[in-house]
């Protein structure tokens, strides 16, 4: 069974649709999928109108945070999408996204860099705009290589030139939050040292006490010896350890199930799971 937990759509800052996200799962050989956008589950009824026979869609969402000044994502997995309070601080998240994009624009223009907020506009279309939309726009000028090329201290990176900070969850209340929904959480990335700063195996340890529920292991930004370590510090924390890919479509270069999730850790994450279930498909006849 192949099992990849973490992937992003057009309802954030990916580039396939929903629905062009789970055929394509379901053509890369996947048997369960989480659908997992940026501070929104917009994305759910067109993945699950979509969702091709023998393909079981997880729904989920990543979320913005930030500890002690460090930023980081939590994923939340089968929580109950209509809790209200959830549902108020997500929309908070997502509404500070456009001036925080703007700003990033206007910062850029500051440096140099003619980019316009009409032409990340464009390129974030019925998404909820972030970085990476930023970072296309750079790329279509020519100013950067690439989208992971906007990503530096020069630049779009946590503390850059052109970073703007967004409103973001205090990750105790996260787990509160996603919990009090019927959810399970798994701390994203949590050494991914490439994208700037990360938090301290000591937070690790306090966000396990609060009630964390994983983190995710095997991801394209961690090495094989951070992976070891991390699976270390997982046992010893009694967390669960993921794998998936982050798809973002074009945007990024993993693709769908380069990592994957065991199957008994999945059991167990649709086990503590009381917000939602998942979706098995009925060939996109919905």
């Amino acid at each position: 069974m192949r099992i990849d937990l973490h992937t992003h759509s057009t309802a954030s800052d990916g580039t396939d649709t929903p629905a062009e996200l789970v055929r394509n799962a379901a053509a890369a050989g996947l048997d369960i999928v989480a659908l997992t956008d940026h501070d929104t589950t917009r994305g759910y009824a067109e993945a699950i109108a979509a969702l091709p026979e023998g393909l079981t869609l997880v729904t989920g969402m990543e979320l913005s945070c930030r500890v002690d000044g460090v930023g980081l994502h939590m994923l939340a997995y089968l929580f109950d999408p209509e809790e209200p309070e959830l549902a108020a601080e997500r929309e908070l998240v997502r509404d500070d996204r456009v001036p925080r994009a703007r700003a990033m624009v206007g910062r850029l223009q500051e440096l140099g860099v003619p980019v316009t907020w009409e032409q990340v506009a464009r390129i974030a279309g019925d998404g909820s705009v972030g970085r990476p939309h930023v970072a296309e726009a750079m790329a279509e000028l020519g100013v950067v290589r690439d989208v992971s090329g906007a990503f530096t201290q020069e630049w779009l990176a946590d503390g850059g030139r052109a970073y703007v900070r967004k409103h973001e969850l205090d990750p105790f209340e996260a787990i509160r939050l996603v919990k009090a929904a019927g959810g399970v959480t798994v701390f994203a990335h949590p050494a991914a040292v490439k994208r700037g700063e990360v938090v301290p195996e000591s937070a690790i340890a306090r966000l396990a006490e609060a009630g964390l529920d994983g983190i995710e292991v095997d991801h394209m930004d961690h090495d094989e010896a951070t992976r070891a370590r991390l699976r270390g510090l997982a046992k010893e924390l009694g967390l669960l350890t993921t794998g998936s890919s982050d798809y973002h479509g074009s945007r990024k270069t993993c693709g769908l199930g380069e990592y994957v999730t065991d199957p008994e850790i999945y059991g167990e994450i649709t086990r503590r799971a009381t917000g939602a279930f998942p979706v098995p498909g009925a060939g996109g006849r919905h």
